[in-house]
């Protein structure tokens, strides 16, 4: 699966106008801004860019919130968190319909409460040792995954559906890690994977900004 995400990852960003100085691995990098975009490689829509790794980032900001105050078995916590990812996901889809319109938009929103819905349920399965919640849990992310990638394609010719897909299945994988990881209270195993996921989301945020910047030259910024 690492051998295909770093494919999908470089083949993407190629596609988009995006080249990173070296393939990003699933393993973590020192920081955030460790995937130094190429200079010879300057971004079509800095504004959107910008704007995009804040919207992703704080999916995993908030999903990880959640995890941890499940695990703490804060009631409180856990719901604020629940309302942030999906004031979150609006945002995205928000973002999305900017472009695409609003029905585009309301579809993405659905498809992003699949995703919540699933990464919900694994984090509870998890947490309760409900390995039948877990293996279901993680049929409804796999699914959603070809659901987002298939409306995505569909929606922007510079997002070629295998690679979108590739790409989201790497940032399945990294929810899956961290859940485990959280609720078996592995503090160092999980800053790792911290590290990495949010890395990963600039890959995705960046892919998708430099594919509306292809598509929309005029209107994207």
């Amino acid at each position: 699966m690492k051998t295909r995400l770093l494919f999908a990852t470089t083949f993407l960003l190629t596609c988009t106008g995006f080249a990173f100085a070296q393939p990003l691995p699933l393993a973590a990098a020192p920081t955030m801004d460790g995937m130094a975009m190429d200079a010879a490689a300057p971004v079509a829509a800095p504004k959107l860019q910008a704007a995009m790794r804040s919207l992703w980032h704080e999916h995993v900001v908030h999903t990880r919130e959640y995890a941890l105050a499940v695990h703490a078995h804060d009631a409180a916590k856990a719901k604020a968190a629940e309302d942030a990812v999906v004031a979150n996901a609006k945002a995205i889809a928000n973002a999305v319909g900017s472009f695409y319109g609003k029905a585009a938009g309301d579809q993405m929103l659905t498809l992003l409460a699949g995703h919540w819905g699933g990464v919900k349920a694994l984090t509870n399965a998890v947490n309760a040792h409900d390995t039948a919640g877990q293996a279901a849990a993680m049929n409804a992310l796999n699914a959603n995954v070809t659901d987002i990638a298939k409306f995505l394609a569909a929606a922007n010719p510079n997002l070629p559906e295998p690679t979108v897909a590739s790409l989201l299945e790497g940032h399945v994988a990294h929810h899956s890690a961290q859940i485990q990881e959280i609720m078996s209270g592995d503090i160092k195993a999980e800053a790792t994977t911290w590290t990495a996921m949010q890395q990963h989301m600039n890959v995705i945020a960046d892919a998708l900004a430099g594919a509306i910047a292809k598509q929309f030259p005029a209107k994207a910024a």
